[in-house]
Parts: structure tokens; C-alpha cells; sequence
């Protein structure tokens, strides 16, 4: 963010061809992003080792992204389709490039761009409601991804929602922006349905699961904007361990999106559009009928907790009452 405009512009509109170039750097950043700038020449000679199929959907996608970047650039994220152009600039056109890869791999099928392209949609939009403060802190000046399109009906700046008077409002825009990015959802499982390399499948299906894992915590979170909210290391650990089918994708998106409809108040001015959007999710792991296949990825709530340890304590004294009951004189 400290890099002046003049200066960044002229090399995003350009690595697509820098790319080719083993020798460039420029040295900016900090800690591993200071490392990767330096050590560029590392990222080309990668490059230029890999087949010409591969180099040219790298180069198309960078070429692309580039030039979508530098357009936000001078732009600020007014409209939920601003929205959407921007993640589709940053990481939709990840999801288009990969796709390229695995076809130009001849290890899967072609998928359509608009699936792709949701697969990268579903990622980042998660990674920009999780990252609301540390986005909004940033240094020198904040980085403002949200669309005003929508937080603009809950504040007069984005900025408002750090502020704990206005925490009723910041969690109800929270909600719609989550609510908004689990419209992809139902294009991101067709898409993963389509794969049948399972080195491929797990690459895809993981961040996908801990993308919905992510905002079932996130929803309804006020936390969201004091800190880091997360899934539990434990959580992701059996996430990755255990993602081998889409039986295990459909389990995952079934119990994450019970979790979050749990959490929904049905005061919430977008209640019914997120219960919308669960039940269409839960209708495709229903459909699948590989429900009954599922590991469980589901997160009980300390609620839940308390409740299971009640019932365990009152198991107990009934056993104890009887046995005394039983072996009295």
C-alpha cells in the first residue's frame, strides 16, 4: 500500500511479460513478501521450465489479472457487481487459470468459466469478511474491499463498524456480505462433482470446505471486528486429513451450513435470504444422496457441550441412586 500509484500501475499491467524475465526484481514489501520480490528470479526460472501449454494460461490469467488490479486501483468497490469484478480480477481468474492447467494436463475436463470462476469468488469473498480489521487498519492507508452497496445501508463509513456502539449494525452487515458469498456455494460443488483426479479433487475441495467452515464462525460474530476469527486448528487438521470424496465435500457444507443456520435471528434484515440460500445448499447434499456416506465435520457448541455433559452427570447419579438403592439394608 505504500507503493505510489505511478510506480504500481506500470508493473501490474506488465508481469504477464516480466514473467519471461529471470532477471527482473523490485525490491519492496516486508517479510515474506520482501523475500518473494527479491528473489524473484526464482519464480521465473519455475516458470520457464514448464511446458508451453502451461506457460500460456499462466501468461493469459496474468495478463488479465494485472490489468484488473491496476483498474481498482483508481477505483474504489462501490456495487456488489464492483464487488464481483474485483474478486473475479483477483481470484476468479485463479479459478479460470487452474482450470486451464488441470485441462492442459489432460487430467481433467474442461470446466466452464462460470464455475471457475465461483470457486475463486467463494474463496476470497470469505477471506475479505474474515479480514475486516485487519484490512481496514492497514498502513499506510486501509484497504476497503467491502461493497458500499451493502455496507452502506449500516453505516456512514466503513470504518464505523470498528466502534462497539455500532456493533448491532456491523453484525447485520456482516450477515449480508456472508450471505452474499454463499450464492456460490451451489457453483462451487458442481464443479468439484466434475473432477476425477483425487490429487486435484483434494487441492480444490479443501479450501472450499474451510472457506463455508469459516463463515458459519464468522456469522452473526461480533469478533469479527475486535480480531483474527478461525476454525480450530483441531478442526482443520481433520479437514485435511480426512477431505477424500465429495461424500466428505457434501457432509462438510451440510453440518457447516446447519451450524450457521442455527445462528441466524430471524430479526436480522437478511434472515430469510441466508436461510434461503442454506436451504438450497442442504437441498444439493440431500439430492447427492451421499449424505449417508458423510464424515462428520460438525462443531459442537458449548452450549451443545454443556448439555451432553449434564446428561452424562445425570446418567450417572441414576446409576449410583440405583446401585445404593438396590445394596441397602
Amino acid at each position: 500500500m505504500s507503493i505510489p500509484v505511478d510506480t504500481k500501475l506500470p508493473i501490474l499491467k506488465s508481469m504477464y511479460k516480466t514473467i519471461y524475465d529471470p532477471t527482473w526484481h523490485f525490491p519492496c514489501g516486508v517479510n515474506d513478501y520482501k523475500v518473494l520480490m527479491d528473489e524473484f528470479h526464482h519464480v521465473s526460472t519455475a516458470f520457464l521450465r514448464l511446458d508451453k501449454r502451461y506457460q500460456d494460461a499462466i501468461e493469459e490469467v496474468t495478463n488479465k489479472m494485472g490489468h484488473g488490479m491496476a483498474k481498482f486501483i483508481c477505483l474504489e468497490v462501490e456495487t456488489i457487481q464492483d464487488y464481483d469484478e474485483y474478486c473475479h480480477y483477483v481470484a476468479g481468474l485463479v479459478g479460470l487459470g487452474l482450470s486451464r492447467l488441470f485441462h492442459a494436463s489432460r487430467l481433467e475436463d474442461f470446466a466452464p468459466d462460470n464455475l471457475s470462476n465461483s470457486m475463486g469468488l467463494f474463496l476470497q469473498k470469505t477471506n475479505i469478511i474474515r479480514d475486516y480489521l485487519e484490512d481496514i487498519n492497514e498502513i499506510p492507508r486501509p484497504r476497503m474491499f467491502w461493497p458500499r452497496e451493502i455496507w452502506g445501508k449500516y453505516a456512514a463509513k466503513l470504518e464505523d463498524f470498528k466502534y462497539e456502539e455500532n456493533s448491532k449494525a456491523a453484525v447485520e452487515c456482516l450477515n449480508d456480505l456472508i450471505t452474499n458469498a454463499l450464492g456460490h456455494a451451489l457453483d462451487c460443488l458442481k464443479y468439484m462433482e466434475a473432477l476425477k483426479d483425487h490429487a486435484i479433487f483434494r487441492f480444490c475441495a479443501i479450501p472450499q470446505i474451510m472457506a463455508i467452515g469459516t463463515l458459519s464462525v464468522c456469522y452473526n460474530n461480533i469478533n469479527v471486528f475486535r480480531g483474527v476469527v478461525k476454525i480450530r486448528r483441531g478442526l482443520t487438521a481433520k479437514i485435511m486429513d480426512q477431505t477424500h470424496s465429495m461424500s466428505d465435500v457434501y457432509g462438510a457444507f451440510y453440518d457447516f451450513s446447519s451450524l450457521l443456520a442455527v445462528k441466524i435471528n430471524k430479526d436480522d434484515p437478511s434472515s430469510q435470504r441466508t436461510l434461503d440460500a442454506i436451504e438450497a445448499i442442504q437441498h444439493a447434499c440431500r439430492a447427492s444422496g451421499l449424505l449417508s456416506k458423510r464424515r462428520s465435520f460438525s462443531v459442537k457448541t458449548s452450549k451443545q457441550r454443556k448439555e451432553v455433559f449434564l446428561l452424562l452427570l445425570s446418567i450417572i447419579f441414576v446409576v449410583v441412586m440405583s446401585y445404593m438403592i438396590v445394596n441397602s439394608p
